[in-house]
């Protein structure tokens, strides 16, 4: 009898890409075979912070949750395979969208992480708006760019490079200051034609700001936008080290483009067609809907941002959806564990949401505001 028969452990795959989600309230990794079976699965439980009125993660958290996650998932596809994970043969992150991290020359964050979920860039994003004739939200890296020079923050001459949480993680993996298209769209308006930063806007942003005679020109500081299917860089050893301290992951695996999380569920739901939609509900909920052909006009409420190769998608986003859901679920989880019972997280959220399509429609007549931070779509400046 064999060593893989005697202990039930099954062959290893021949191949195995990875994908890694930065998610509000989990990081995910999914191991699969290239063709969609899944390998091995991992997660970590991290939550966003309220630290001087500003939404944030410190980076810290980023990387002890990634090397958490990884760990969780290598160590279930150890179990499963009976060898360590050495090689991988492709790389993908995604994260929350849009948010502000700056980083000088020298690779040193500016100023805390400010993540998607603030609401206190209002007069950058309306002026913005107006200047653009374009929708610009609050989240957009745009408008915290724009809403630190009104403030006249000291930091913003010292930018180098601005960039998104998956961005981030994806530069300090790989080297390359890359985005992917549908990523890029949520920190400044795209060009579709052009798949790159829309060209006319750069240019009204740089005359605006002239005057504050800034050592940087705006494509100087952004990420360069990538479509799908392009790699975007290889696993450097630092960065083998980043992700995997136990040293057992080697370097070189390509990455493609990181996106987010809108990204991901558009392919998620085979939703990147024209006249094609999907609805997400996460820490926050938005409705997307990829469109024949652009807007008409400007609309407050809509949010113009692409699918992972370009194509303009209409987004309606709301900041508070499942802050109840999370809150129950700690409750629950807490209660399981007082039982001895061993319910993942994975495994909860599951439950909760498998059972939740079973009530009624209307949800039994029950409507649930809750707003554990601002909502720019109803005006609300805080939660």
């Amino acid at each position: 009898m064999s060593m893989t028969e005697q202990f039930n452990v099954q062959p290893a795959p021949q191949r195995k890409v990875l994908g890694i989600e930065f998610g509000s309230t989990r990081i995910k990794a999914v191991l699969t075979d290239g063709h969609g079976a899944v390998l091995a699965t991992g997660s970590h439980t991290w939550e966003n912070q309220l630290v001087n009125g500003i939404w944030t993660y410190p980076l810290e958290q980023v990387w002890n949750g990634l090397q958490a996650c990884y760990r969780d998932m290598a160590d279930r596809y150890r179990m499963r395979y009976g060898s360590p994970i050495t090689v991988l043969d492709a790389i993908g992150f995604s994260g929350m969208m849009h948010g502000y991290l700056a980083f000088d020359r020298d690779g040193n964050q500016l100023v805390p992480f400010r993540t998607w979920r603030n609401t206190i860039t209002n007069r950058a994003a309306d002026l913005l708006t107006k200047q653009f004739s374009f929708n610009i939200p609050q989240r957009w890296s745009i408008a915290h760019l724009y809403q630190a020079i009104l403030n006249e923050e000291a930091h913003v001459s010292s930018i180098d490079y601005l960039t998104t949480l998956a961005g981030y993680v994806h530069w300090q993996l790989t080297g390359e200051r890359v985005l992917g298209v549908g990523e890029a769209s949520g920190m400044f308006p795209i060009d579709s034609a052009a798949m790159t930063y829309d060209a006319d806007m750069v240019d009204r942003f740089d005359r605006l700001v002239a005057g504050h005679h800034f050592r940087w020109k705006l494509l100087d500081i952004l990420p360069r936008v990538l479509p799908a299917g392009v790699q975007a860089g290889r696993l450097t050893p630092e960065g083998a080290q980043l992700l995997d301290p136990t040293g057992e992951l080697q370097p070189g695996t390509p990455f493609c483009p990181p996106e987010g999380d809108a990204g991901t569920g558009m392919v998620a739901t085979n939703s990147v067609a024209e006249r094609t939609g999907n609805v997400s509900a996460g820490t926050s909920i938005f409705a997307m809907v990829v469109l024949e052909r652009p807007l008409s006009r400007v609309y407050p409420e809509i949010d113009m941002v692409t699918t992972p190769d370009g194509k303009p998608v209409a987004m309606v986003h709301c900041n508070n959806c499942t802050s109840e859901i999370n809150a129950w679920a700690g409750m629950l989880q807490e209660f399981a564990h007082c039982i001895g019972s061993d319910l993942s997280d994975d495994r909860l959220y599951s439950l909760l949401y498998s059972k939740a399509a079973e009530g009624e429609k209307d949800g039994g007549g029950l409507l649930c505001c809750n707003y554990l931070s601002g909502e720019p779509v109803v005006d609300m400046e805080e939660g």
